[in-house]
């Protein structure tokens, strides 16, 4: 009988180190959702939904459950994807979970970052009270007060409300005995994973002298603190936070990959990542962060006009493989194929003939390709 495991989305070169994200009460691995590409250049992210949440099984979890039920999931995850040793970073409950993963079984959290967590919960008693509303009354009368909860005046993620609303009560409620049995405070000196630690200045579930207690107690551990932010900081501050994990966890590509996809499109950088090597997972950050994470993101030019500008070095260069893919972000980043005939016919007279006439033959196909998906 196959062994039952938490819904989960596995981003990056398998080759990659390992860093597994954990998500906070009531949301799914769509809090993940502005962060997690942009580590995926550099690690093999695996973010993961808790029990009735997201794609996961309710019942992967029971009344009286505990922080260290969640965590044995995970370590159930870790296990079929092959994982011995990994990094991780988690959210409030998400973030218990890391610490728990820390403390219990050391020699499997290569570093750990805590966000918007703490090392116990405010008591049992609050708790135990949403536990039994939730139980008796569903979802409804807790999600009505998530933005509240969430984020500061003003900002939502319809979609990770949306999800609030659909968890399954029965596992949200064991999710908050989980909440309500934990407190790690007496045992926090006895983590030796590299520990950072993110707070949200304006998180009234968590706030930051819960993290600074953490800080305090874990060896060597560091604190940032984000202004601005309330509970949910991945999702309303996520260039914060990658800043953050990135020095934490030792890479840096800059806001690159999400400009990436919106010009090259997912289906191509998947593409890129899947082929990446140890070998050339450097080379795969330097075009990351340099071409794209400060070339294409410079204001001063527009993408339409930084396509032109690559389509004739393309042709200028005899590129014409490449020409093609970037005959297809031309296309994303709104020129016509009138317009992209006009960039090829003017690189006759400045690149020759012959590489115009073999342009124009790639781009013909690439645009054929086109009419016919269409």
């Amino acid at each position: 009988m196959t062994e039952k495991l938490l819904n989960h989305l596995a981003e990056g070169p398998a080759s990659a180190p390992p860093l597994i994200l954990g998500p906070s009460l009531g949301t799914s691995y769509a809090l993940w959702d502005d962060v997690a590409p942009e580590l995926s250049v550099t690690h093999r992210v695996i973010r993961w939904d808790l029990p009735g949440h997201g794609g996961s099984a309710a019942d992967l979890i029971g009344p009286g459950a505990g922080v260290g039920d969640l965590a044995a999931l995970v370590l159930a995850l870790a296990d079929s994807l092959g994982l011995e040793r990994f990094a991780y970073a988690g959210v409030s409950l998400g973030g218990a979970v890391g610490l728990h993963l820390a403390l219990h079984h050391p020699e499997r959290v290569s570093s750990l970052a805590v966000i918007c967590s703490s090392a116990h919960f405010n008591g049992d008693r609050p708790w135990r009270e949403r536990a039994a509303l939730v139980r008796r009354e569903g979802l409804a009368p807790v999600a009505e007060s998530a933005n509240a909860r969430w984020f500061t005046g003003g900002f939502t993620v319809p979609g990770l409300v949306a999800d609030h609303r659909r968890a399954d009560p029965a596992a949200y409620a064991a999710c908050c005995d989980a909440l309500a049995a934990f407190d790690l405070r007496e045992r926090l000196a006895e983590i030796t994973a590299p520990t950072l630690l993110i707070a949200g200045r304006e998180d009234p579930a968590t706030p930051p002298a819960h993290l600074r207690e953490i800080a305090d107690a874990v060896p060597g551990a560091a604190l940032v603190e984000i202004p601005g932010a309330s509970h949910l900081a991945p999702a309303q501050c996520p260039q914060a936070v990658v800043a953050a994990l990135r020095a934490h966890f030792g890479e840096g590509a800059g806001p690159g990959m999400r400009v990436r996809r919106e010009v090259l499109g997912d289906a191509h950088v998947d593409r890129a990542q899947a082929r990446q090597t140890p070998f050339t997972a450097r080379f795969q950050d330097f075009i990351s962060r340099y071409a794209w994470g400060e070339i294409w993101t410079d204001p001063t030019l527009g993408r339409r006009e930084r396509s032109m500008i690559t389509l004739t070095a393309l042709v200028a260069h005899g590129h014409y493989d490449e020409l093609a893919m970037h005959v297809r972000a031309a296309r994303r980043n709104g020129l016509t194929p009138e317009e992209i005939g006009a960039v090829l016919l003017q690189t006759a007279v400045y690149c020759g003939v012959p590489a115009a006439n073999s342009a124009f033959a790639t781009a013909q196909r690439v645009l054929a390709e086109e009419t016919d998906e269409g």
